[in-house]
């Protein structure tokens, strides 16, 4: 049976009348709207992006982490162009309005335009400092746009290959543009704020409590939708003069839809990627959601080995002990971590869970990403590192209170790590930062710590941390210095644990592989892919003194600390 079984991250629609949709399990699936039946199948080799049609429907566009974008025919998803040329993932391609040439952008920093039948590269554009995320044409094809993680939006020329246009939107990441037929550009970016360029005239608009991560422009109706990781989805009149957007619609998403892509089918109805096997719709007249055939997947998201047992939770909510079922908590999460008494988890729609029977505990307005344990005082206490880049610090007893909130990172924090009386915390602007548990005062922080996103910590002995990331290096930091270390990892490492002494760092990446590094001997005592689907999360397990690796696959697989070297 086709279907999902991991995050569909990119959706498009066609007519309305097919969908096609983009999997974090690598597929790419081709939709019958009317009946949301799937018609066909098609593969990356890694995380599948985005999807795209074309104007007359009859190729679709997809971009992968495994380096490439692809053009595949239609109905039949034949793969008829691999467009090859960037070094890292690609995560927006986008077909030229008229000519047969296709724009991508990638992590490598870079633009690319190739002809569409051969492949070949037309154009190499350079110029953006950080990861671009999104790339549009003008709708004479004369100029393309991209948005970066380095705050700024620029606008190339086709024909002459320079920057004609560069928007600096100051510190803050812009994940996403839309533009209209008239050359309206709008920009979303992680303060949510929309940004409307009109030529040389910017205004910015506050639009959503977190960041914007897709902006999508219907030309039919001027509506402009924008989704945010305050889990609201909300549709803007552009219709005016001046193309301010003016607020029309507001809706919060089920727990089921990832606001990371929608498409418009038709002038009335959105489609949405989701968590689970297939996708969503909302109907703008009526207010309502259609979750038909959107069933749970396997994919596991967190891990930790307890006293009482190996504990698992992942992108259903479905939080697991040794195999049976514990708890649901109805969202996507996380994070696992044990404290005191409890086992606390949380994820997508900012709330903290007890995991044992999947109660609210708390509700913040971005998703929890992460979280680290320590005590004070005697009472036991807890860090979880937010999206919208603030620690939030709990004390856990009979009730669990909110005490603290650490101003961590500007952007999300995508782990936390806790030695002694440090808190570690990576970010993904590449900047890592240490902050006292005595008085919860920063006490140090160094910018770009990583040459990109940092994914993971963990903490060692006597108050050094362990941080990885999409540059594939370890780095071992002891005071404000680090020591990096090339990994043996083709693909962006995703998460890292220690062993209980310190002496055994296993990091793990989206491509499946596992590489255990022994800082006594300062070698690789272990690397192996127990699986092709990525690695969420590890723990190092101390009854059985080796490493726990949870999958997207919604596998766990048990990593030994040495012994085994793979190629």
């Amino acid at each position: 049976m086709i279907r999902h079984h991991g995050p569909i991250s990119g959706i498009a629609a066609f007519g309305g009348e097919l969908v096609a949709t983009a999997g974090y399990d690598n597929q790419v699936i081709l939709w019958d709207a009317a009946e949301r039946r799937p018609l066909a199948r098609a593969h990356h080799d890694h995380l599948a992006n985005h999807v795209e049609f074309n104007a007359d429907g009859t190729l679709l566009l997809t971009a992968s982490s495994d380096y490439t974008a692809r053009v595949w025919s239609l109905p039949d998803l034949k793969l008829r162009t691999v467009l090859s040329e960037h070094r890292d993932d690609v995560d927006m391609a986008a077909f030229h309005p008229s000519r047969p040439l296709v724009a991508t952008v990638a992590r490598d920093h870079l633009i690319r335009v190739h002809d569409l039948d051969t492949g070949a590269v037309v154009a190499r554009l350079e110029g953006h400092t950080a990861d671009i995320l999104s790339v549009a044409w003008l709708a004479d094809g004369t100029e393309l746009v991209t948005s970066s993680d380095d705050g700024t939006v620029k606008r190339w020329s086709l024909e002459t290959h320079a920057m004609t246009g560069d928007v600096d939107l100051g510190d803050a990441e812009t994940d996403t543009i839309a533009i209209t037929p008239t050359g309206v550009i709008y920009a979303g970016n992680d303060n949510g704020e929309i940004v409307t360029i009109t030529g040389s005239r910017t205004t910015q608009h506050r639009a959503h409590e977190a960041g914007i991560k897709r902006l999508v422009h219907h030309a039919a109706t001027q509506s402009l939708v924008s989704l945010s990781y305050d889990r609201t989805l909300r549709v803007w009149d552009c219709s005016g003069t001046d193309g301010e957007p003016v607020l029309t619609h507001t809706t919060e998403f089920p727990a089921e839809v990832w606001p990371r892509s929608c498409a418009f089918l038709d002038d009335r109805t959105v489609v949405f990627g989701t968590f689970g096997t297939a996708y969503a719709t909302y109907d703008l007249d009526s207010g309502t959601w259609d979750l038909t055939g959107v069933e749970r997947t396997r994919c596991l998201n967190a891990i930790t080995a307890a006293a009482d047992g190996v504990w698992t939770t992942g992108d259903a909510g479905v939080v697991w002990r040794d195999g049976q079922q514990v708890a649901v908590t109805g969202s996507l999460c996380n994070f696992l971590i044990p404290v005191g008494d409890r086992m606390l988890t949380g994820g997508q729609l900012g709330r903290l869970f007890d995991a044992a029977d999947g109660r609210t505990l708390f509700q913040h307005r971005s998703p929890l990403n992460c979280a680290a344990v320590f005590e004070r005082d005697g009472v036991p206490h807890v860090v979880v590192g937010a999206y919208t880049g603030e620690g939030l610090v709990f004390s856990v007893g009979e009730q669990v209170r909110h005490v603290a909130t650490l101003p961590l990172h500007t952007n999300p924090v995508k782990d936390v790590a806790i030695s002694g009386d440090t808190l570690f915390a990576v970010c993904a602007d590449t900047s890592v930062c240490w902050f006292s548990l005595t008085d919860f005062e920063e006490t140090g922080r160094v910018e770009k710590a990583h040459d990109q996103i940092a994914n993971g910590c963990a903490a060692l002995d006597e108050g050094a941390f362990a941080s990885v990331g999409r540059d594939r290096t370890l780095r071992v930091w002891r005071g404000r210095t680090s020591r990096a270390t090339p990994t043996p990892h083709d693909h962006s490492i995703k998460c890292v644990a220690a062993s209980d002494d310190g002496r055994f760092v296993a990091s793990g990446s989206y491509a499946g592989t596992v590489a255990v590094r022994d800082l006594r001997t300062d070698t690789w005592s272990y690397v192996g892919r127990p699986t092709a689907a990525g690695i969420s999360c590890l723990c190092y397990d101390p009854a059985k003194g080796q490493f726990l690796a949870s999958s997207y696959d919604g596998s766990v697989h048990e990593v030994p600390t040495g012994e085994r070297i793979a190629a």
